[in-house]
């Protein structure tokens, strides 16, 4: 895809939600703030939009892009990524079980952590595919395996 300023902006207004909700998902140091990982974010797309070639969807390129962008400056700054509390949680929910639930999630290797926050944003196994590059069965077997041991490990605490 040609490097339209006027193209790349309109996708950036559509794909905000999503970008910042990658970005607001890993706990920065403090000489990072989630705006600065999100410009990051816009940088890379802005690298890589040439290469979008619209087999997938633009919301899972986006959200590959973001995912790899922000593991990325993770591993280099050596932050611990964490997630936000999901949107209309119910108030009697435990904020304490929350947190232990996404350490738990961080502790998980990739891809199989990538599958499971992908499938927490509401993406199907088709798309987690294409942002993982595994198959689509693969895709279900890690996600019900990561479930699994999670369920298991959060019970035992």
């Amino acid at each position: 895809m040609e490097l339209d300023e006027k193209t790349f902006k309109e996708l950036i207004y559509r794909q905000r939600d999503l970008i910042w909700r990658v970005c607001s998902s890993y706990r920065m140091s403090a000489a990072w703030t989630t705006e600065d990982a999100f410009q990051e974010v816009l940088c890379d797309l802005w690298r890589g939009y040439g290469t979008f070639d619209q087999r997938s969807s633009e919301s899972t390129w986006v959200y590959r892009i973001a995912i790899n962008t922000m593991n990325s400056l993770a591993r280099k700054m050596g932050n611990q990524p964490t997630a936000p509390p999901p949107e209309g949680h119910d108030p009697g929910y435990r904020d304490d079980d929350y947190r232990d639930l996404v350490e738990l999630i961080e502790t998980t290797p990739e891809p199989d952590r990538t599958i499971i926050k992908a499938h927490a944003q509401g993406y199907g196994y088709k798309d987690i595919a294409k942002i993982t590059g595994l198959s689509i069965a693969a895709v279900s077997m890690r996600l019900t395996r990561a479930l699994r041991k999670l369920r298991k490990l959060y019970n035992q605490k």
